[in-house]
């Protein structure tokens, strides 16, 4: 027979109905203190904003209520200095504070509990946790736009090819692609701005999941945490984790937006690219090839992408058939939100030294930014500005191309009159159009390649990027 715990084990908030403790292995998959300790802060400061509701309506007195605030204190130290001894009968970090409080104050220690229940401290203790997980990511968002804002301003002017499927399509500005990944970056710290406005709601005074009768007021709670609203119904308040749910979709898109990064910089740090090289401090080399160079920093952000892709899966299928209210089931609620924040927080400073670390290779760049008859666009709109319908400029142009790979050039590699025999509105005026930095101001529209464009970008880039660092 499995070693049974015995029923009066202070760790557990339970048992009084119960005349044996539970077998050891249903102890062990119901014991949470592994993961749930890293809510230690949020659920000492929901005891303190309890302990005053307590003394308001009478339960504890001042004397009482100062005691207890001195020990919530001292408690919180011994969590900040990493001296907080769990015991093997503490269930989760609500028993296990409860339990240190009745061995520091004795009966005093026990009043805590009246009038609120594991369910709306643990919905409240993950509520905090994710506000404040959200004011770190977007912080670390920012630093990130403000490497790629830096190279940017750093390397305006310069040419670079665009893609589309992979091949080369139109010339543009550098500063232009880098800053494309400040607005991907923007609307991932928005999404996590956005999770965070509609999460920060007060689920204490909730109970179990119908209220209490003590006359405690959730509004005092909420006040008392500086949380913005409390949550309208008591039974969504503890059986809700959709707010957990838009923080790891926000991670999980976020995490998509930092392995596409880390692609590119894989892909332009090869020899076959050559565009750019990675420091030596986000780059390593090989165990038995000396000559190797790994953009290995990159490749990891693009794997990690992974992981947090499959933590926002796991919470959406614990949640997908719960019925109302609590259900044990929510105590898989925590370990997806820990892993795929912790996660961004160890992958996101990384991706910032990387980015700040890149050197671009400008003669590459340029000549990449015209090969593959990068300009064929400019010349069917050319056609169009002399009267000619684009489907039949598209038609001309594509010949011109055509008659180029042939002779294996480029469009500016044929004569005027190659040109002209193809087309006569193909005359020695369009060579004007095989100029890239022509090509590239010409897109002056306020989201275009322009350089007059891309230097009102960068201002307005600049912006963005401080509200997220605050």
């Amino acid at each position: 027979m499995s070693d049974q715990h015995d029923a009066t084990d202070a760790g557990r908030l339970w048992g009084g109905r119960f005349t044996a403790g539970p077998d050891a292995a249903a102890w062990a998959l119901g014991v949470s203190t592994s993961f749930d300790r890293h809510l230690w802060r949020q659920d000492l400061a929901g005891s303190a904003a309890h302990a005053h509701e307590l003394h308001r309506i009478g339960v504890l007195d001042a004397e009482e209520r100062d005691a207890m605030l001195a020990a919530l204190e001292r408690c919180a130290a011994l969590f900040e200095q990493d001296a907080f001894e769990f015991l093997p009968t503490d269930e989760d970090v609500h028993g296990a504070i409860e339990r240190w409080l009745v061995e520091e104050l004795g009966t005093l220690g026990g009043k805590l509990r009246a009038g609120r229940s594991r369910n709306d401290q643990i919905a409240s203790d993950l509520r905090l946790w994710c506000r404040d997980a959200c004011d770190d990511l977007i912080a670390l968002i920012g630093a990130l736009q403000a490497a790629f804002v830096e190279q940017a301003d750093a390397h305006l002017g310069w040419h670079a090819p665009g893609y589309t499927h992979l091949q080369r399509g139109q010339p543009v500005l550098l500063s232009h692609h880098l800053l494309a990944y400040v607005w991907m970056l923007d609307r991932d710290a928005g999404r996590l701005r956005d999770a965070r406005e509609r999460l920060d709601e007060s689920t204490l005074g909730s109970g179990a999941l119908a209220g209490q009768t003590l006359g405690l007021n959730p509004q005092a709670y909420a006040d008392h945490l500086g949380v913005a609203s409390v949550s309208p119904n008591s039974i969504d308040a503890v059986a809700s984790r959709d707010f957990a749910l838009e923080v790891l979709s926000a991670c999980a898109i976020l995490s998509v937006t930092l392995s596409r990064l880390g692609e590119e910089i894989v892909l332009w740090a090869t020899s076959e690219f050559a565009f750019v090289r990675v420091g030596d401090a986000y780059s390593t080399g090989s165990s038995i090839m000396p000559q190797k160079r790994n953009p290995d920093i990159a490749e990891l952000v693009r794997g990690k992408a992974g992981r947090v892709v499959g933590d926002l899966v796991s919470l959406l299928t614990t949640i997908k058939a719960l019925p109302l209210a609590y259900d044990r089931d929510l105590q898989e609620d925590k370990e997806p939100v820990f892993d795929a924040v912790g996660t961004l927080r160890l992958v996101l400073p990384a991706v910032t030294g990387t980015v700040a670390s890149l050197s671009f290779d400008r003669d590459r760049l340029a000549a990449a930014s015209v090969g593959g008859f990068a300009l064929a666009t400019d010349l069917a709109e050319e056609l169009v500005t002399r009267g000619m319908p684009f489907r039949d400029a598209h038609e001309v142009v594509g010949e011109v191309v055509r008659v180029a790979e042939e002779r294996g050039v480029d469009l500016d590699g044929l004569d005027p009159a190659e040109l002209s025999a193809i087309h006569p509105a193909l005359d020695a005026d369009v060579a004007a159009r095989f100029d890239p930095q022509q090509a590239i101001d010409r897109r002056d529209a306020v989201n275009g390649t322009a350089t007059a464009s891309v230097r009102a970008q960068l201002d307005r880039a600049r912006a963005a990027t401080a509200a997220n660092l605050g």
